[in-house]
């Protein structure tokens, strides 16, 4: 059953939890962000300039900013009144090789650990702060994803099986958190969970302790448990986060594709949350959008009310920290470790297409930028923009660098020398 034809829930969820939240009568701080006429280029800082660390709290305010060399640019925020949230399948890109099944060792911490959690508190600055635009890669294939991460520093890299680039990445940018996925065959709600995330963590444990430049390990990838299954995935989840801590390894949780899960499924999985937050994990999940990346935002999710600053695609985890997480002091770090533009997306409109390379002469049509690589790259500032005024958010990682096969419309090595001046003009 997708998303939008789910029946209502809450009233029964509502007396089973116990769980009340105020989601009408609030006020709520309008973003103002730009349109594609007003992104202006950027200029690369000097060399050697501060950065601030990738975690960054800005004041709440009405208008945001994009610095660039021809000063600031203010814009109105786009409008959609789209109905429906789609659901998308699973990636994964390959099966990873099976690793046997190692015996337990000593914990020993990783080489290198981020501290973003101490940035979850830091107090407002009234600058937008770096950007926080990174990349998804699936192969470390091209020079350019290593040129990228030595000019731009970026606030992340997710890789997926191709882990071991990632100590090379810590050498050039230490301030990059890291993020690894390893491949497995099937994704089954199945057993007992607390047995099952320790099997899981058991058959991958061989490969995290090799890799201790991996500061973040998510599990599965792009599930959707529903309602019915939701408490299972969660008690799954909890247990991989306090078995990883056993060994000094922290855990990337939820991986939740584009679209889900659904505000009261969420609730369900507040018990993963406790133990990330517990044992300094984080929350994963995906946003993507097509035709462009705006698509349904400004529209509710199902029997929710709208809100101008979020949407049923991008900027969807706004529900789940604004309404559920703050509420309840359960804020963990935010990396959305998949964002960009996916034509699978259901009940959209615009020209058939899969990755970004489809959409380019639509989004030039449609004002986003001279050229399709400019209209790409100012739809990702827009979300960078959105991003960074969110302190709990480390970053987000662009789909994807190092592609092959089928994901060949997705792949953005030829963007990247144009996404290093972006991200160093950010700066």
């Amino acid at each position: 059953m997708t998303p939008a034809t789910r029946p209502d829930r809450r009233p029964l969820l509502w007396l089973t939890l116990g769980f009340s939240l105020i989601l009408n009568g609030c006020a709520v701080a309008t973003l103002e962000l730009p349109t594609p006429a007003a992104l202006a280029p950027t200029v690369a800082p000097a060399e050697g300039a501060w950065l601030p660390p990738p975690t960054w709290t800005p004041e709440s305010r009405k208008g945001l900013v994009l610095a660039s060399g021809a000063g600031v640019v203010y814009g109105p925020q786009p409008t959609r009144t789209p109905t429906v949230t789609p659901a998308l399948p699973t990636r994964t890109p390959i099966p990873p090789t099976r690793t046997p099944t190692p015996t337990p060792v000593t914990p020993t911490p990783a080489a290198y650990r981020p501290s973003v959690y101490q940035y979850l508190n830091r107090p407002p600055s009234g600058a937008l702060g770096p950007s926080k635009l990174g990349l998804h890669v699936i192969r470390n294939n091209d020079p350019a994803i290593m040129a990228f991460v030595r000019g731009a520093q970026p606030a992340l890299i997710k890789a997926v099986d191709d882990v071991g680039f990632l100590e090379e990445v810590k050498a050039a940018s230490p301030r990059t958190v890291t993020i690894g996925r390893l491949g497995i065959d099937h994704q089954a709600y199945s057993t007992d969970p607390e047995k099952a995330a320790r099997d899981f963590v058991a058959s991958q444990l061989a490969r995290y302790l090799a890799n201790p430049f991996v500061d973040y390990w998510e599990g599965w990838n792009e599930p959707d448990p529903n309602m019915d299954r939701m408490p299972w995935y969660a008690r799954f989840e909890a247990e991989r986060v306090r078995v990883m801590a056993q060994y000094g390894l922290r855990a990337a949780i939820g991986g939740f594709s584009t679209g889900v899960p659904e505000f009261e499924e969420f609730l369900l999985f507040l018990p993963a949350i406790e133990a990330a937050k517990e044992h300094g994990g984080i929350l994963t999940l995906h946003e993507y959008g097509a035709p462009d990346l705006t698509y349904l935002y400004g529209s509710p999710l199902p029997g929710m009310p709208a809100y101008p600053d979020r949407g049923a695609l991008t900027f969807r985890y706004r529900w789940f920290y604004r309404d559920i997480l703050e509420p309840a002091d359960l804020v963990i770090p935010l990396a959305v470790t998949e964002a960009g533009v996916d034509g699978i997306i259901g009940n959209r409109p615009g020209p058939n297409g899969f990755g970004w390379r489809d959409f380019g002469d639509y989004w030039v049509e449609s004002g986003w930028g001279p050229d399709p690589t400019q209209a790409f790259i100012n739809q990702l500032a827009w979300y960078d923009a959105g991003v960074r005024d969110d302190g709990y958010v480390i970053g987000f990682a662009v789909f994807t660098a190092g592609a092959f096969d089928h994901w060949l419309k997705y792949d953005i090595n030829p963007l990247l020398p144009a996404l290093t001046d972006y991200v160093r003009g950010q700066r």
